[in-house]
């Protein structure tokens, strides 16, 4: 099995790419695996972290001015160039794209070469790059039942992310857990805004948190940018904050999380049924945290408050109303597990199965 993987731009494509290519090292001896994404962003160093082959394209996006968007093509075209040659060389047996701009010239260049491909929507509004190059896939896998309207379903099947399978066989890790300063003994809210924390959001924290009931524990992770301010404004014993957690690592004693609302989020606490508040980040691409947040909402598994209506009393009643309640705490718990696809990975491998027989 030969199977090459185009990623790139943001963790959220990242990070189920790299879920997914674990998987089919479980599953197959034989694998071969390289990926492909940009040469100047995040996967450029966290795919070899990863020990992983990682080959990179320069592209940029579609965006701005007309010379900007100018450029970008004459990039994508020379991408497009560049990634026939790798797939010649490479020869995979799938191609499978999990978006970022510069996924569409590799899939694209995958259907000029008749490899089988198949593309990977996390997300509720579809990203541009898939929305480009979907008419020419022969396979489209996505984690919310908002895409059949873009996608159609006769090629599409709603599968889930590989982050849901990561996070239900990723095991507790007591001893990390403890070294945090949490006690297994008291209920556990969690606070990740993002990889590099919220200022706007961490403002308003400083009034809620000391408010919180000392019978539950906070753990507030920062962000690198926002720790050297937060470290030192709480002074309870019952809140503890740091710049970065292992969030899979702990998350199955996690009663409640708050946070962000991007796709790998989503996939994980869906897949451990973990209540949740949600604060979409306002700042990503037509405003597609929002409509993932949404989609957790209507099935009764999360709370959701839009950043321009978060205020102290606003989280601090939805905090009360899940952590004082737990039947509340216990149908949202439910209602998430039944929005998960803890078997994305296998299920997305099997599809890759099946394509490799058709000719």
């Amino acid at each position: 099995m030969r199977l090459l993987i185009a990623t790139g731009g943001t963790g959220g494509h990242i990070y189920p790419a790299l879920a997914l290519a674990d998987a089919a090292k479980e599953r197959y001896s034989d694998i071969e695996i390289l990926f492909v994404g940009n040469d100047d962003r995040m996967e450029a160093t966290e795919v070899p972290a990863q020990g992983y082959s990682f080959v990179g394209l320069h592209a940029c996006g579609l965006t701005g001015s007309l010379i900007n968007k100018t450029k970008a093509i004459l990039l994508m075209m020379k991408a497009y160039k560049k990634a026939l040659h790798i797939i010649d060389e490479f020869k995979p047996d799938i191609t499978i794209g999990f978006g970022g701009y510069v996924s569409a010239p590799v899939m694209l260049a995958a259907h000029k070469r008749k490899i089988k491909t198949m593309i990977h929507e996390q997300n509720s509004i579809v990203g541009v790059s898939n929305k480009l190059v979907s008419r020419y896939m022969d396979a489209i896998v996505v984690c919310y039942e908002k895409c059949f309207n873009e996608f159609g379903r006769e090629k599409t099947k709603l599968l889930g992310n590989p982050r849901a399978s990561k996070a239900v066989e990723t095991k507790f890790n007591e001893n990390y857990y403890k070294s945090l300063g949490l006690s297994l003994n008291k209920p556990l809210i969690l606070i990740v805004m993002g990889s590099l924390g919220s200022s706007s959001v961490n403002e308003i924290l400083k009034d809620v948190l000391p408010q919180i009931d000392s019978k539950y524990q906070i753990l507030f992770v920062t962000g690198k940018k926002n720790y050297e301010e937060m470290k030192t404004v709480f002074n309870q014993p019952n809140i503890f904050v740091v710049d970065y957690v292992k969030q899979l690592d702990i998350i199955q004693k996690v009663d409640l999380m708050i946070c962000r609302a991007g796709a790998t989020t989503a996939a994980e606490i869906t897949a451990l049924g973990t209540p949740s508040i949600l604060i979409p980040s306002p700042y990503v691409a037509a405003n597609h945290q929002f409509f993932n947040a949404n989609a957790l909402v209507e099935k009764k598994a999360a709370y959701l408050i839009e950043e321009k209506d978060l205020n102290a009393q606003v989280l601090s009643e939805k905090i009360t109303a899940i952590m004082d309640h737990p039947a509340v705490k216990e149908e949202m718990h439910q209602c998430a597990l039944a929005l998960g696809t803890p078997n994305a990975s296998s299920d997305i491998l099997d599809w890759c199965d099946e394509l490799k027989k058709v000719k």
